[in-house]
């Protein structure tokens, strides 16, 4: 704990017992699953990005056909629109896909450990940190919301 009487919460706090290899493994653990929900975003942003491209693709076939270019409408509007991004699937269905499989098994791994190991605490390794960091009784750098001043 800081000179300043301030210090992590307890949910922030390593429980009696657990080693600084355990914190530290459950850190990376973290991290991991932390860049999984980054990726999970880039492939939400690829199913929504797919979808308005799809409809994109529609109003150039009318404004196509309103210039004159039926035929290559017509192909565009057979063979694009609508069409599967990979096979058998519409991005909606990729992302069903990952969200029910790799996805949850990660984030339920990723809580099993945590709940094993330190009793479901979360950002123990970080808590520490911010305590190496941060200045004891210097404004913003409070350890907890708790602490700040009247």
């Amino acid at each position: 704990m800081s000179d300043d009487a301030q210090g992590p919460d307890e949910q922030h706090q390593v429980p009696e017992g657990v080693s600084d290899a355990t914190v530290e493994a459950l850190g990376t653990l973290s991290a991991a699953l932390e860049v999984l929900e980054h990726a999970r975003g880039y492939l939400y942003g690829f199913h929504r990005l797919t979808g308005k491209a799809d409809l994109g693709f529609g109003d150039a076939v009318e404004q196509l056909r309103e210039a004159g270019h039926a035929e290559l409408a017509d192909r565009i509007e057979t063979e694009l629109i609508g069409r599967n991004v990979i096979a058998g699937r519409w991005t909606f269905q990729v992302v069903e896909d990952y969200d029910d499989g790799y996805y949850a098994l990660a984030k339920d791994l990723e809580r099993t450990a945590r709940d094993e190991l330190v009793g479901g605490r979360r950002h123990l390794l970080e808590a520490s940190m911010k305590e190496d960091r941060r200045t004891d009784g210097r404004r913003h750098h409070e350890a907890t919301p708790a602490d700040l001043p009247d």
